[in-house]
């Protein structure tokens, strides 16, 4: 009882800071307005006409201060219709898909927007948290993963933030028309989205550019081997050509004797042996040089470029990769399984569809259960559920199907899989 008095406090004070947050914005705005237009304007707000649009000075002038009026360019239709089970990240449930159709009020020809975005498989989505429930923030929060440990907000992705942005890197599926048809998303029903871009490796992977920066490297280090290979053999070239005028200047001077002469007939021989010897040990020098060259890696103080290790790749806190908490292993009853395996795909429509439950998104009762064990794998209870509420069932919506499922010691077993109840009342 003391701790819930004691969150209940947590509460009452964070609804205090926002009352007085929303106090001081309508006192700025009543302090701009003058004192008689108050009384003037008698007309209900309701058929009062819209306000003009703001002028480009005035829109010019709120960008810079950094005030900006957002509007959605689209709703997320998605497989998981409430908060509860929703991924925390994309990558968690692969097989979850969603929807978003871009709105008419924002571009006349919806699709004409979208064109060019099918040659992208990656997409990042910007969007609006807006089931948080309070607008106040916090400076720390406790992440899921780090099971009560408290960090800074900014180094987590937690959706209470000062701005409730929210950024997913989403697969993209298709489009079709002004609809575009996502995979892998963490973001629930009736979601506000921002804005799209495209996800490019070159410019939003670290991996990527690191490893770009490698290969040209290599190409240069490669170009330049072959090029110093083709001077030197040039050289050589010119080299073995001054030898051979002073070698018939001499000739002709008479320092030389005659080839026919006695004891001397080799001497020109002996002489072509030595010069392409030392031609074969060049070649095989520069030859050296160049496999040295492509194999060793340039040292920090010869090159001024970015290390090629461990260090030039992107680094993160270190309970992102190795949280307290253990991933889960899933399991399913044999109730669970003859019930997940009554719904028919999305639109599909057979001859046992009056009958039988139909999913909206999913394409199979496997990728709905593959999309069931990755939610749960990851354990989305949050820390006071994992740590109070260990014995109580935990309920989430994947598509149409309602699943109920209990926490072992390390694991999670699905208990049941039932068509919502408005899907019910529908059949």
């Amino acid at each position: 009882m003391r701790k819930e008095i004691k969150n209940l406090r947590h509460m009452l004070d964070s609804a205090v800071r926002a009352n007085r947050k929303h106090m001081v914005s309508i006192q700025s705005a009543v302090s701009k307005i003058g004192p008689g237009e108050g009384k003037k304007n008698q007309t209900p707000p309701s058929l009062l006409p819209p306000p003009p649009p703001p002028s480009s000075s005035s829109s010019q002038s709120a960008l810079e201060q950094g005030n900006i009026r957002t509007v959605p360019i689209g709703y997320i239709t998605s497989c998981f219709s409430v908060k509860n089970g929703t991924p925390r990240q994309p990558t968690i449930c692969g097989p979850s898909r969603g929807e978003l159709r871009i709105q008419q009020s924002v571009f006349t020809n919806p699709q004409h927007a979208l064109v060019g975005l099918e040659q992208y498989s990656y997409v990042w989505i910007i969007f609006l948290f807006h089931k948080n429930g309070h607008l106040s923030s916090k400076a720390k929060v406790k992440p899921p993963r780090l099971n009560g440990q408290k960090v800074g907000v900014y180094s987590t992705r937690s959706p209470h933030r000062p701005n409730a942005l929210g950024l997913t890197l989403a697969k993209l599926d298709r489009i079709v028309g002004d609809t575009v048809h996502l995979l892998d998303i963490d973001m629930i029903e009736g979601t506000p989205v921002l804005d799209i871009k495209p996800y490019i490796p070159e410019y939003d992977s670290p991996q990527t550019r690191t490893r770009m920066d490698m290969e040209a490297y290599d190409l240069k280090t490669h170009q330049t081997a072959e090029t110093t290979t083709e001077e030197s053999k040039l050289s050589n070239i010119h080299h073995y050509d001054d030898i051979e005028i002073q070698f018939l200047k001499d000739k002709s001077a008479g320092e030389i004797p005659s080839v026919d002469s006695p004891g001397v007939g080799d001497l020109h021989t002996v002489l072509e042996e030595v010069m392409t010897y030392v031609s074969h040990r060049d070649l095989f020098q520069n030859e050296d040089q160049v496999s040295d060259s492509s194999v060793s890696k340039p040292s920090e103080t010869a090159v001024d470029r970015p290390c090629y290790g461990e260090d030039a790749f992107s680094s993160i806190a270190g309970w992102i990769r190795e949280p307290p908490v253990s991933s889960l292993e899933v399991r399913f009853t044999p109730h669970a399984e003859r019930e997940l395996a009554e719904f028919l795909p999305a639109h599909i429509s057979g001859p046992f569809e009056s009958v039988r439950p139909r999913f909206k998104f999913l394409r199979s009762p496997e990728e709905a259960a593959a999309a069931i064990r990755g939610v749960l794998s990851a354990d989305p209870r949050s820390v006071y559920r994992r740590t109070r509420c260990r014995d109580r069932l935990f309920f989430f919506t994947l598509d149409t199907a309602d699943i109920t499922c209990w926490f072992g010691q390390d694991f999670a077993e699905v208990l049941q899989v039932r068509p919502v109840e408005s899907q019910i009342a529908s059949m």
